[in-house]
């Protein structure tokens, strides 16, 4: 595998990242992951607005942004991943800083920037028979709407679901529905859309944001408030969005099967919108 580290496209293996990286030492960097439909990056210039935010929240100073989508397509080719799907996941530290300290210089030290890009294919079997998730305590930090490497809650999550052979978490605060691990969380009752509202406390799915367009173009009104975990059982339907689950519909949660047990209409209907945005990409 080829990837980009630091203006370079160089085997994976040859890779050396610093001990004093403050990636390493403090998980502090962002990252986004992006996909191809048709060999193009999907929503590319939402996922760059959402790093430039990202980066700019974290006062991390990276100056060769713009150049980014160029780098991508070139490692795409350079793995030969151009005739099919590929994920793509970039990541952007502070950088090396020695010696060890809390508190950083804007001046200082340079970013680190790793780009990886791999084969990928959507998990068809989910979308189509949905998937069991379970509940869990949000025990994150107050800005989850910065797509920040500071993900140990998240795998914590990750991990009891998959223990629980489920295949997402969806955070509980404050005895509200926020999002899930890696995904954003959506409801339905009496064929209307209900989503958490933007906040400091989820992040802005570039999907989320492509399902709420589709909700608007086929007239399925959207509700982005708050979803009270005592009554999650009086909804209907339940899906999560992301970059790489795109549509998936939500079968079970915890114990109790939603329904009959088999994905609604209206996910159904928005699933087949979307895969007629992606199929026709360009």
């Amino acid at each position: 595998m080829i990837v980009f580290y630091n203006d370079r496209y160089i085997p994976l293996e040859e890779v050396a990242i610093s001990p004093f990286d403050r990636g390493f030492l403090f998980a502090d960097g962002v990252y986004e992951s992006i996909r191809t439909y048709n060999r193009r990056l999907f929503k590319y210039d939402e996922h760059l607005t959402r790093l430039k935010r990202s980066l700019n929240e974290l006062k991390i100073n990276y100056k060769n942004v713009e150049h980014l989508e160029g780098a991508i397509y070139k490692l795409i080719e350079l793995n030969d991943l151009h005739k099919t799907q590929a994920l793509v996941y970039l990541q952007i530290t502070r950088g090396k800083q020695f010696p060890r300290k809390h508190n950083f210089s804007q001046a200082e030290p340079d970013p680190t920037i790793f780009i990886s890009a791999n084969k990928f294919t959507s998990d068809l079997k989910e979308q189509k028979e949905g998937i069991k998730i379970i509940l869990h305590e949000d025990l994150r930090w107050l800005r989850c709407d910065i797509k920040s490497t500071s993900l140990l809650p998240v795998i914590l999550a990750n991990q009891k679901a998959a223990e629980a052979r489920a295949k997402e978490a969806i955070f509980i605060r404050d005895k509200m529905v926020t999002e899930g691990t890696h995904t954003n969380f959506f409801a339905i009752k009496n064929k209307q859309v209900f989503t958490a509202p933007l906040s400091n406390l989820i992040l802005e799915g570039v999907t989320r944001k492509v399902v709420m367009a589709i909700c608007k173009e086929l007239v399925v009104p959207v509700n982005e408030e708050h979803i009270k975990k005592s009554e999650l059982k009086t909804y209907d339907e339940f899906f999560i969005t992301s970059t790489t689950k795109e549509i998936t519909p939500v079968v079970q949660i915890d114990e109790h099967k939603i329904g009959n047990g088999d994905p609604g209409n209206v996910t159904k209907k928005l699933q087949t919108a979307l895969y007629r945005i992606t199929k026709e990409y360009k």
